[in-house]
């Protein structure tokens, strides 16, 4: 793999076109279509209040959408595809005909990742990084689809960890690399995410932040989900998971300044605003 040039403009090839992210991280809104995700579950579980929420995502600067219709908060029961779908397709459909930005799909079930890409999402977010569904794979490449490929320690019947956390998020995408390489992804449509939060504490999600650099050498380039995780309520004197945009959005200035690609967040307005304040005076700083 050859390295990504932290100082060039990178590109992100999706379904029907190309993301670009040169002056600033691409900020993903997050839209829960579900009754239990850990912090606004049931707020946007109907299509109509779902379209309301992305029309507000865009409004407030988000890059692209990305709709989950099962939470995979710690402790969560799975649910099946048919039910998956059930809350989903409804949402997607209203959310297609009306927002012009990216959808990416929050799934690990290819049938749920199959009949979303046949309406109209253009992005699959696999948070078992193409090791739980074997399909998953040929799916995405069936369709061109853009792919986030999450590391995920949660199960070590799928993945057993080793040593420490960033070795350990490298191996993961190694292997996730080559499912997808096998199946024919190409690799300008893949992001990677180091899965803060999926099994790791807080000291762990911090080094994960560190390694930016380190882990995009491999020649793939991050998403970062940081939003209302755990990590960030405990290094906020605990807390609740609505209280932690402002040291959410302080994680997407790190992320800036890091470099990398995309960053994944339930309050787009609090990032992107931080975002634009921190750019300005990067900016007059660089004269």
């Amino acid at each position: 793999m050859t390295a990504l040039d932290q100082s060039s403009a990178f590109s992100w090839t999706i379904r029907n076109g190309s993301l670009s992210y040169k002056d600033k991280i691409l900020l993903m809104g997050i839209l829960n279509v579900t009754p239990d995700s850990f912090s606004d579950g049931g707020n946007f579980y109907t299509p109509e209040h779902a379209l309301l929420r992305a029309k507000e995502l865009v409004e407030d600067g988000a890059d692209l959408l990305d709709i989950g219709a099962e939470s995979t908060r710690p402790g969560s029961e799975m649910i099946s595809a048919d039910e998956e779908l059930s809350r989903l397709i409804p949402a997607l459909k209203i959310i297609r005909d009306a927002v012009d930005l990216p959808i990416s799909i929050d799934t690990y079930k290819s049938k749920t990742a199959r009949e979303a890409l046949k309406f109209g999402a253009d992005i699959i977010n696999d948070v078992w990084g193409l090791l739980y569904d074997p399909e998953m794979a040929e799916v995405v490449a069936e369709y061109k689809a853009g792919v986030v490929i999450m590391a995920n320690y949660t199960n070590e019947k799928i993945f057993k960890r080793e040593g420490g956390i960033v070795d350990d998020c490298l191996r993961y995408f190694e292997k996730s690399a080559e499912v997808a390489e096998k199946a024919g992804i190409r690799k300008d449509t893949i992001l990677f995410d180091p899965g803060i939060g999926f099994g790791t504490d807080t000291k762990e999600a911090l080094e994960l932040l560190a390694a930016i650099p380190k882990i995009q050498e491999k020649g793939y380039p991050l998403l970062i989900g940081p939003s209302r995780k755990r990590f960030v309520g405990e290094i906020l004197n605990g807390v609740p998971a609505d209280q932690r945009d402002a040291g959410t959005a302080a994680v997407s200035i790190f992320c800036q300044e890091k470099r990398a690609a995309c960053v994944r967040v339930h309050n787009v307005f609090e990032s992107s605003t931080a975002l634009k304040m921190y750019l300005a005076m990067k900016g007059a700083e660089n004269g």
